[in-house]
């Protein structure tokens, strides 16, 4: 298990640390959980990585649809909110949570903690913090081995 912590203490840092996630990620696909108390940052980083993937609508949180779909970059970003699911709701999409995780496309998942271990094996984690001085802290993890050549690209 690959992992790594990246201190953004302003959002053009945030946005740099997008762009080079947005790179890493668009030739093959990503499934990416996101973890974080409300106001971390998590939907921040979701609309930056979207931006820097070439997305032209507008990025917003998901919290009472569920899910967003973009398409119009040249790979899919979808972007799922299980929060106002908790964990009773979360059986009702397990299936469309492993479709979304397979083939090339770019997947977020807000409030994954919700998802009790239903989602899949193979997808980067990604804990968001934040300090006093207001600066965020991401904590990229892989799970599984096929998306370690992401931690290690964002080392570089």
């Amino acid at each position: 298990m690959e992992k790594m912590i990246v201190k953004c203490q302003t959002i053009n840092e945030t946005k740099k640390l997008a762009e080079k996630f947005a790179e890493l990620v668009k030739e093959k696909g990503c499934f990416v959980n996101l973890y974080g108390e409300i106001g971390a940052g998590k939907t921040a980083l979701v609309r930056l990585t979207a931006e820097a993937l070439g997305v032209l609508e507008k990025v917003t949180s998901p919290s009472f649809v569920i899910l967003n779909e973009y398409h119009s970059a040249s790979i899919p970003v979808y972007h799922f909110d299980l929060y106002r699911l908790e964990h009773v709701g979360i059986s009702t999409i397990t299936d469309e949570l492993r479709e979304y995780s397979e083939g090339k496309k770019i997947t977020f998942v807000e409030w994954a903690e919700f998802s009790q271990g239903e989602l899949p094996f193979e997808r980067i984690e990604i804990n968001v913090t934040y300090d006093d001085d207001d600066s965020r802290n991401y904590e990229f993890k892989s799970v599984g081995e096929k998306n370690n050549y992401i931690i290690e690209g964002l080392k570089s």
